[in-house]
């Protein structure tokens, strides 16, 4: 780094300290390096002096809390195509300059342009654009509204109409809705940033479940803090549910878009968070008159299929069926009794047939015809005697005839 005089300047140290002159001529002298800049803002102070050389103008960045000073000669602010308010939309062209004496920084301008409603028009088309391609107007990130929000966070202007609407509609459909209001700026420079700190300890408060930004219709300038692009983010990062109420139909700002809920209405908007206490009375009154309806006519139609299946001879004489059989079944025992008593005659007449057989051919008819039947008695297996080589002397024997039998003993020599 180099003096005025073209010479290096040494290092600062605790003991070869830079004088206050030397530390304001190096910031100076980097400001001076930044040239010429244009720089875009919205003037919130106007100071132009009849009979002075300089006016001092503020200009201010809409999106943030940051302000700078300006000057310029007063014929630029007359020149100008149109009159220069406050909330009036800029883009300058000047240098940065700082003042020794005062320790300040200032921005010299020699040209200012006002910024117009088509080129405002097609900055916020752009900012629609690229919002719309991160996908912030996606209906998938909309987040439902709650039936009966425990209670209702307001961002409008201090007594304005849109926040009349707003309570007054609520609490004529809900009598017992809590709100908490919040005032702020809805129009010019200072309305992005105090939205902004609003919005944010609204979201935090857990009491609060929907936040209405609401505000009255406006020309182009007065609703473009609604088409903020740090506005509309820090919307979409709200983890409570946005209501945008900004009354206006033609131009509609952006916010519209990236709130869960677009009203066209501040009253439009009250009507979307508060139910009506009456309605949901009278619905409720309706779902019991046909929940009632419907039961009786269940009940009916029931009993219906009741006397139906009662009236079926099945169910309504049950014996019928048993009784109609009956002569059948007394028929069909009757058959079979005859068999039965049938088949035992034969039976028993076939007995007696093969009883009379087995008499005649048996043995006994034989020994009453004369015959006798010898047995031997005196072996371990006594058997009947076919031959006399069966009856050896001292053999011992029954003889069996018709009416009784006799023992014997077979004596040597005897004729068999």
């Amino acid at each position: 780094m180099t003096s005025g005089s073209g010479g290096q300047t040494p290092a600062s140290s605790a003991d070869a300290p830079w004088p206050v002159r030397t530390l304001s001529f190096k910031l100076g002298e980097w400001i001076h390096r930044l040239g010429q800049v244009w720089v875009e803002g919205q003037i919130t102070q106007i100071n132009a002096r009849p009979g002075t050389r300089t006016a001092f103008l503020t200009l201010r960045d809409p999106a943030a809390d940051m302000s700078i000073s300006v000057t310029c000669d007063p014929s630029i602010l007359r020149r100008s195509p149109v009159p220069l308010t406050d909330g009036t939309r800029v883009v300058v062209c000047g240098r940065p300059n700082f003042y020794s004496g005062r320790g300040t920084v200032s921005l010299r301008i020699t040209e200012i342009r006002p910024v117009g409603i088509g080129e405002l028009l097609a900055r916020i088309e752009r900012l629609r654009g690229l919002l719309a391609a991160e996908g912030l107007f996606d209906a998938r990130r909309k987040r439902p509204l709650p039936f009966l929000p425990h209670t209702v966070g307001l961002i409008s202007g201090r007594a304005s109409a849109a926040q009349r609407d707003v309570v007054a509609v609520a609490e004529q459909r809900w009598a017992a809705v809590r709100f908490d209001i919040r005032d702020t700026p809805v129009q010019g420079p200072t309305a992005v940033p105090a939205i902004l700190t609003e919005l944010a300890a609204l979201d935090a408060d857990p009491r609060v479940q929907v936040i209405i930004i609401a505000r009255g219709g406006g020309s182009v300038e007065d609703l473009l803090p609604f088409s903020d692009e740090t506005l509309l983010r820090a919307v979409s990062e709200c983890s409570t549910p946005v209501v945008s109420a900004i009354g206006h139909e033609p131009d509609s700002p952006l916010l519209d878009l990236v709130a869960d809920v677009r009203a066209a209405t501040p009253t439009d908007a009250a009507k979307r968070a508060v139910p009506d206490v009456t309605a949901e009375l009278a619905s409720i009154a309706s779902l019991r008159e046909r929940s009632a309806h419907a039961l009786r006519n269940w009940v009916h139609r029931e009993q219906r299929v009741l006397d139906g299946l009662l009236a079926r001879p099945v169910l309504a004489r049950p014996l019928s069926m048993i009784d109609s059989r009956q002569e059948r079944v007394d028929a069909a025992l009757v058959d079979v009794r005859r068999s039965v008593r049938h088949l035992v005659t034969v039976e028993e007449h076939r007995n007696s047939q093969l009883a009379a057989r087995l008499a005649t051919l048996g043995p006994a008819q034989t020994l009453a015809r004369g015959y006798a039947v010898v047995q031997r008695t005196d072996i371990d297996h006594p058997h009947a005697v076919a031959s006399v080589d069966d009856l050896p002397a001292g053999a011992h024997v029954r003889i069996r005839v018709a009416d009784g039998s006799a023992f014997a003993s077979i004596r040597e020599g005897d004729d068999a």
